[in-house]
């Protein structure tokens, strides 16, 4: 039986490349090409698909928030992020997440079909180049923490709609919450992550990943 793959990419070129890599294999089809990644979720829910590749920098919902997600819902399904970011933070990040695979965007066409195959097997895939470092960290007897940890899910969703720009009535509408709660839900992550300003807010998401500068 066919490995069956969705993809989610908000950039549409990326999106059917990784298609046509994909169907070129004989024993994988696609039964999803997704520009969103709140719709990647819930497609996710809906056909329950043995592997999905989504990309990292998605914008309203980050690519390892929107693992935790489907990794909740879908426990047999497998995630595969696919990111610009190689550093060690963001490997370790996606995989607490729930992501058994990990590929550097610049490898991706070369690496993608491995990493499908093997996450499909039961395996975990990294691109070759984060492999020895995150190793390193993992042995670290101090590793530095990650603030991020501080915040819940759904207090990470509303920092990264923050960060982008949405009004408090868009989040409210998007997350299903009261205006109210999301300012609730504002001043509780400035709080914990001991930030006074909006402004910083914004620069802490972008230094780490939450949203990306586009």
């Amino acid at each position: 039986m066919a490995i069956r793959v969705l993809i989610a990419d908000d950039h549409g070129v990326v999106a059917e490349g990784l298609r046509f890599v994909v169907e070129a294999q004989p024993d994988m089809e696609v039964i999803d090409c997704i520009l969103d990644s709140r719709e990647a979720v819930r497609r996710s829910i809906e056909t329950r698909p043995d592997v999905v590749l989504i990309d990292h920098a998605m914008p309203g919902l980050n690519g390892a928030e929107a693992t935790h997600l489907i990794r909740e819902r879908c426990p047999e399904t497998h995630v595969i992020i696919l990111s610009m970011y190689s550093n060690q933070v963001h490997v370790l990040r996606a995989l607490q997440a729930g992501a058994t695979g990990y590929v550097v965007k610049k490898s991706a066409a070369k690496e993608v079909v491995d990493a499908i195959r093997l996450v499909h097997e039961g395996g975990r895939y990294l691109s070759k180049e984060l492999a020895d470092g995150v190793i390193d960290q993992a042995v670290q007897k101090s590793p530095a923490e990650d603030p991020l940890k501080r915040l819940s899910s759904r207090e990470r969703q509303v920092l990264q709609m923050l960060a982008e720009g949405h009004a408090t009535a868009n989040i409210a509408a998007t997350l299903l919450l009261s205006p109210k709660t999301v300012e609730t839900y504002r001043a509780r992550i400035m709080e914990k992550l001991g930030i006074q300003d909006f402004a910083t807010l914004v620069k802490f998401a972008i230094q780490h990943g939450i949203t990306p500068l586009e």
